[in-house]
């Protein structure tokens, strides 16, 4: 009976380890990230060049400015007319209804936040669901919408969290898992992935 017992206990670390290497990535990305008044204010005074077109940037937490448009400020210098910083959350029922699917909210000077949500049974497809949003603030062109991701490098430490052995093996999933844009559905060249080193 010890083989089952083994299986077991191996699918719970993993599970287990996925699910709290994910949390400790976010409280990690979260540390470094401003918030969306610094990036309101620098647009207010005109000291970033804005370039045409829709640029979404999809970010995992609700709050303060995804680590995409951070690196696109440092590297390209430049922000888009529109800039959308896109949540996207699996709930934990089967499927919503299209009252509860999304949640906007305008900041000024070009720039949205949007929340929307998937039930877990659902495909989680992002350029078919903004197509079909209800009443919203502006629309996404197919040809003239780009999505930013960021794709971070994770780098085991000591910090506290969990033990040395399950973050080895959280970075080890993480590198084989699937790309969010695979797993949202997003246009491949319309994609642009900026890289980030992470201490977890």
């Amino acid at each position: 009976g010890w083989f089952p017992l083994l299986v077991g206990i191996s699918v719970f670390a993993i599970m287990t380890t996925w699910r709290r290497g994910r949390l400790i990535l976010t409280q990690r990305v979260s540390e470094g990230a401003i918030t969306e008044e610094h990036l309101i204010r620098d647009l207010a005074t005109n000291r970033i060049p804005r370039v045409a077109g829709t640029a979404i940037f999809m970010s995992r937490m609700d709050a303060g400015i995804p680590t995409a448009l951070l690196h696109n400020l440092k590297h390209n210098k430049v922000v888009h007319q529109v800039v959308v910083l896109l949540t996207v959350e699996i709930e934990e029922t089967p499927t919503l209804s299209e009252e509860e699917r999304y949640a906007w909210a305008e900041l000024g000077y070009g720039v949205f936040r949007l929340t929307i949500r998937f039930g877990f049974m659902e495909e989680p497809d992002v350029p078919a669901l903004l197509d079909t949003l209800g009443p919203k603030p502006l629309s996404f062109p197919r040809m003239a919408t780009s999505y930013f991701l960021g794709r971070e490098t994770l780098i085991p430490t000591k910090r506290p969290g969990m033990a040395l052995w399950r973050e080895h093996l959280f970075a080890w999933m993480n590198r084989n898992s699937a790309s969010a844009s695979t797993f949202f559905s997003l246009p491949a060249n319309q994609v642009i992935e900026l890289g980030a080193q992470v201490e977890i």
